[in-house]
């Protein structure tokens, strides 16, 4: 296919300012010795960024996704130029130091491309990711630079067998806790970690935010290869992502910040809400509309939450996974059955160029389908999410209430100053039924790097304890999580927020149907322990996590690292 090159005026566009004019010789030389052309070299430059990797099994078919995309750059008239950035990926990281790393590397990954994008001066970006935190990461970059954008979602995995059912990563974490308690003899949790992750793709159940900036047609198609002599096979995916490279030019003239209004990432939370997603969709969507200089905290959020019916019965509280949703009608059909009863904003553009009811609008309802309930006929009238306030959380918290029966509790602090200390505990077979674990000094300063807490809960579950005992941090839980799990908790210990103030025995009250979350101690008591309260020292004394915890901000406003765009005096889009 021939491109029209009349179409692109480079005199506008941020590649001029390494390819046109003589002053520029020296620069194209560059170009010419990666065996460009001219013709190629007058062509706008499309950054296409992959997260892939060998670390996880999340990363390791994006680049050759990002390889196919090139075909479509191409095609569109463009001049595609690969690169890549890091990741940290949680299922690895989980239950050690490592994951101090993980919400750290989200500001890694959008820096690390803001400034391969400025550096080189592209005017248009494709990304692609399929792991916790490269996904935000990769979003943020691209609303923080403001060029036409358009994010691929690398797939997910495919589920495993396991004794004639299937099963997840969450299975073996959850084993771990039921080999502790002696329902699980070493040699079946053996069996079962090496048949739960089959094949490439993201680990989770969980979909992502859908707020405009990935592809109408982009829905979580499962991103196994097929192995054929040698040569990996994957149609569907690779005319997806051909077509993803050509529509970063056919959208030249729609900005990242064209889409995401604050109504886009009200969708978002809603699609978070309404197929029980994770509560991290707390902290990174107002982390990506801090990018747009977009008022969005964890109250916004937890406020959609509060009024969007949850239709979407998938693990872990539900009986469903990722794979049984896409051959259900994938997300696109659980987003019509939300926007024919006006739970979503209809009327917002996205990277199609069109808005979101003309995308949705050839989407029919599939009535032989058991995995998406329709809005007016949900699992449950209230989102899968809640968020809570209270004596205990000022600055507000958040749990997932998907697939649980009960949700209020109280019970006596245990009160643990890091994750490892709890876990011990739980392994020990030291927590009891009525007991409310308080996990701290996990938070996005105190961590630092507010680490998710999937080990610990879900050896709980692994015991029987799942819905007996209350777990709350000032850290974070994984979108595999289920129980009464509350985290978030701002102020953080760090700061001094209450949760640094509780001693064992202390009662806490739990309301998830309310939404508070209180300590009930008397204030003079609190008075008396806060007057002898001290912060304690960092538990980074150089490097990235020293730096992480001397920058970022509060997680209610999504820990993020500077102030976005409601402060800054230039554009990239614009130089």
């Amino acid at each position: 296919m021939t491109a029209d090159m009349s179409r692109f005026d480079k005199s506008r566009l941020p590649s001029r300012h390494v390819s046109v004019g003589p002053e520029r010789a020296p620069h194209r030389s560059y170009y010419y010795a990666m065996g460009l052309s001219e013709a190629e070299i007058a062509r706008p430059f499309v950054g296409v960024v992959s997260a892939g990797n060998d670390s996880a099994p999340c990363n390791t078919a994006l680049d050759h996704q990002a390889d196919v995309c090139r075909d479509g750059v191409i095609a569109g008239g463009g001049m595609p130029r690969r690169f890549n950035t890091i990741t940290v990926t949680d299922g690895i990281a989980m239950g050690h130091q490592g994951m101090k790393a993980s919400l750290v590397s989200r500001e890694v990954i959008a820096d690390s491309i803001e400034l391969s994008v400025r550096g080189h001066c592209y005017d248009a970006l494709v990304g692609f990711a399929g792991c916790d935190k490269s996904l935000p990461g990769m979003m943020m970059a691209m609303l923080r630079l403001n060029v036409p954008s358009v994010f691929v979602y690398g797939g997910s995995i495919l589920p495993g067998r396991f004794e004639d059912q299937d099963v997840t990563v969450v299975d073996v974490f959850e084993g771990v806790g039921q080999h502790a308690a002696g329902h699980c003899p070493l040699e079946r949790l053996t069996a079962l970690e090496k048949v739960a992750c089959p094949g490439h793709g993201l680990r989770r159940s969980v979909h992502r935010q859908h707020h405009g900036l990935r592809r109408r047609s982009d829905r979580p198609v499962p991103a196994e290869f097929e192995h054929d002599a040698g040569t990996l096979r994957q149609p569907r995916r690779h005319r997806a992502r051909r077509r993803a490279g050509g529509d970063v030019l056919l959208a030249q003239n729609i900005r990242p910040r064209d889409i995401c209004t604050r109504k886009a990432f009200e969708n978002a939370a809603t699609v978070v809400a309404a197929t029980g997603g994770s509560t991290n969709a707390a902290l990174h969507l107002p982390a990506m509309a801090s990018e747009c200089g977009i008022a969005f905290d964890l109250f916004d959020v937890a406020e959609i939450f509060k009024r969007t019916p949850y239709i979407a019965d998938l693990k872990p509280g539900g009986r469903y996974i990722a794979k049984d949703m896409y051959e259900a009608g994938g997300a696109m059909m659980a987003m019509k059955t939300l926007l024919e009863h006006g739970f979503l904003h209809g009327d917002c553009l996205t990277v199609t160029g069109r808005t979101l009811a003309e995308n949705l609008a050839e989407v029919t309802w599939n009535p032989d389908q058991v995995v998406i309930r329709p809005a007016d006929a949900p699992l449950a009238p209230t989102g899968g999410v809640v968020g809570l306030r209270g004596s205990l959380a000022p600055d507000g918290a958040i749990v997932k209430v998907a697939g649980m029966k009960v949700l209020t509790f109280e019970g006596k602090a245990r009160v643990f100053e890091c994750e490892e200390d709890a876990f011990a505990a739980v392994q020990a077979r030291r927590i009891l039924p009525g007991d409310v674990i308080i996990i701290r000094y996990e938070g996005p300063r105190g961590g630092p790097g507010m680490r998710e807490m999937l080990s610990t809960t879900a050896a709980l579950y692994g015991q029987g304890l799942g819905d007996r005992v209350a777990l709350i941090t000032d850290g974070r839980f994984s979108g595999a999580t289920r129980g009464f799990c509350i985290g978030h908790v701002g102020p953080e210990a760090q700061d001094g927020g209450p949760i640094a103030l509780v001693e064992d025995g202390d009662r806490i009250v739990i309301d998830a149907v309310a939404g508070t979350l209180n300590l009930d101690v008397p204030d003079a008591i609190l008075a008396e322990r806060r007057s002898r309260w001290r912060a304690p020292a960092s538990k980074s004394g150089s490097g990235a996590l020293w730096r992480y915890a001397r920058t970022v901000g509060p997680a209610r406003s999504g820990a993020v690292t500077h102030p976005g765009a409601a402060e800054e005096t230039g554009v990239y889009a614009d130089i």
